[in-house]
């Protein structure tokens, strides 16, 4: 079979990134991280699917700013969020004239970006530079997934908190101390969840998959990197994954492994359940967080595993299980 990790042969840098946060996701651990913060998640506008997009756009246009680029400077956009049909891309790409393609992997969509976007880069000899950005909304999710907000319908132990906020990353061949590495893509798994609340339960065998996957064609063990960490499993989808590794001779708990899900909110006191979700999710922990350590140099090898729960409102109606995928990228400091 052959592999499924691809490892770059020139060097395909991060150039910048921006992180725009929800109000919620501003008063979590990480709030001192992000580039902007919101007051209020509607923005004064129709509906959360408006605000969504605009939350959206203004993260793409925020890091246009920090780059001194135009729209006319990028050669692409991979952009992605969970609305119906990429409701909320789609909007926000309407006034940005770039060139752009929607993508779509339920909250692994930032991982499918940058790892598209590192491909095109690294096959190409030109100066390319491809913007990845998601974007993801506590109301947009839940209205669509799950309940009518007005219901007020309790959240179940397992749920998580889908997460507020855009995330945008500039990949380019010739600015930037952070290098793409090498990219594994994933393949849908499915063990039979079919539990709505229960989505680090449905994605964490998916990242499993990948992980063991990424290792093998590396001849890496998990010790090979710095930081492992998850899009967001949750604290239960997390402990299930290392439980589901340890089985297979891989002990994550020797390692700095952690979920993007755990650590944007505190549990306890901002009652989120299981953690964070949504492809918001990881774009702001890595952009805000992870990507700061590796600049500064207190890290220096990083694989994110971008996970995603393939529902839609069709399928959970039809009482069908829960598909799920994890998409691997590794960074390294140079």
């Amino acid at each position: 079979m052959p592999a499924s990790t691809i490892q770059l042969k020139s060097r395909v840098l991060i150039g910048a990134v921006a992180t725009l946060a929800g109000p919620k996701e501003s008063q979590g651990p990480l709030k001192k991280h992000f580039n902007k913060a919101l007051r209020d998640d509607l923005l004064g506008l129709t509906s959360y699917e408006l605000a969504e997009s605009k939350i959206h756009e203004s993260a793409i246009r925020y890091l246009l700013n920090k780059t001194n680029y135009m729209p006319q400077d990028i050669d692409l956009c991979i952009a992605g969020d969970l609305t119906d049909e990429l409701y909320a891309t789609n909007f926000a790409m309407r006034t940005l004239e770039i060139p752009f393609v929607g993508s779509f992997g339920a909250c692994a969509t930032y991982g499918a970006a940058i790892a598209l976007a590192a491909r095109i880069i690294d096959a190409s000899v030109f100066k390319q530079r491809i913007i990845c950005s998601v974007s993801s909304h506590f109301s947009t999710a839940e209205r669509q997934f799950r309940f009518p907000l007005e219901l007020g319908t309790q959240r179940t132990p397992l749920a998580q908190w889908t997460v507020t906020g855009a995330g945008a990353m500039l990949i380019n061949k010739t600015e930037g101390r952070i290098r793409i590495e090498s990219v594994t893509f994933g393949r849908v798994v499915d063990w039979g969840v079919k539990d709505a609340n229960n989505m680090g339960g449905a994605m964490a065998p998916a990242a499993m998959n990948t992980m063991i996957r990424h290792f093998k064609d590396t001849r890496r063990q998990p010790r090979y990197y710095d930081l492992i960490i998850t899009g967001d499993l949750g604290h239960t989808g997390a402990l299930l994954l290392k439980q589901l590794m340890y089985e297979r001779s891989y002990d994550l708990d020797q390692t700095n492994y952690t979920d993007c899900g755990v650590l944007i909110f505190d549990r306890e006191t901002q009652k989120v359940e299981q953690g964070g979700s949504g492809p918001a999710c990881s774009a702001l922990v890595f952009n805000a967080y992870v990507y700061k350590k590796l600049l500064e140099g207190s890290i220096g090898r990083v694989l994110l595993v971008t996970t995603g729960a393939l529902i839609s409102k069709t399928s959970c109606l039809q009482k069908q299980s829960i598909p799920a995928i994890a998409h691997a990228v590794s960074f390294e400091r140079i």
